[in-house]
């Protein structure tokens, strides 16, 4: 396969592409002529997803319905998207969160979270990331949270999963400076999507103002790591509450955050 541009269409994989952000992302994505790789657990959706992508811009997907749950799945990810070339494009957009205090949340649901939040994303940036570096061009894109910046009473583990998300993304996004390769934290606040409702939280204060659509959300964020942008924060709100977490006390933001996640106790899985 040709090498592509940095802006050039090519192949490239979206994690939790089945609904919300990963979805608007894989559409955007579509719009500008790449191939796509389309990662959930619904294969369904993905079919249906894909069908969409190629009706409307002409654009071919593989679907690979699997679980990031699973620690096996990432190389397997690797192996099958490797058929269609190189990968221009990783976006690891999948992710879910628990609500629920910490001493009674069903354990296996928090290391679900972490594998699936953390450990897989990990993974499959290691996994892509050499063949990019070697070719001198590609883009990351990892979907983090304004719950990075600030402690989360109630959903405590969730929000330590996407700390790690923007220092890791900020970190790499350093180190590959000169490579032509791009690491972009892409860091929403409170969005449209179904992750809310299966997180049991649709009632919490945290969603009475400022909840912003998926497709704004991705729109945003797609300019940003086509920008090469290290971090992309969409929305005043939301800019709003990083410069809150600046200059406020660790105390006063953990304080407010439990105020606003409520404490509603709910496990659920949402990628």
């Amino acid at each position: 396969m040709a090498a592509h541009g940095s802006n050039s269409p090519g192949n490239a994989l979206v994690s939790g592409a089945s609904s919300g952000i990963g979805r608007e992302l894989a559409l955007l994505l579509a719009a500008d002529g790449h191939r796509l790789v389309l990662l959930a657990r619904n294969e369904q959706r993905l079919r249906e997803l894909a069908e969409e992508c190629r009706q409307r811009f002409g654009t071919e997907s593989l679907v690979i319905a699997a679980d990031l749950a699973d620690p096996a799945t990432p190389p397997r990810v690797f192996q099958a998207a490797g058929a269609l070339g190189p990968l221009d494009i990783l976006i690891n957009n999948a992710g879910f969160g628990n609500h629920g205090a910490f001493a009674q949340i069903d354990v296996r649901g928090e290391l679900e979270l972490l594998q699936v939040n953390v450990l897989s994303l990990t993974h499959l940036s290691r996994l892509f990331l050499p063949g990019m570096i070697q070719r001198g061009h590609g883009r990351i894109m990892n979907v983090a949270s304004t719950a990075a910046f600030v402690p989360g009473p109630w959903m405590s583990t969730y929000y330590a999963s996407k700390a790690y998300v923007l220092s890791h993304t900020l970190s790499l996004a350093r180190e590959l400076r000169g490579t032509g390769v791009t690491v972009t934290a892409l860091c929403p606040g409170p969005t449209r999507t179904e992750f809310h409702r299966r997180a049991g939280i649709v009632e919490a204060p945290l969603l009475r103002a400022g909840v912003m659509s998926a497709q704004a959300v991705a729109r945003a964020g797609y300019r940003g790591m086509m920008r090469g942008r290290p971090l992309v924060v969409p929305g005043l709100l939301n800019k709003m509450v990083v410069l809150a977490s600046r200059l406020l006390p660790r105390s006063v933001l953990a304080a407010a955050a439990g105020l606003l996640n409520g404490r509603r106790k709910a496990v659920e899985r949402c990628t």
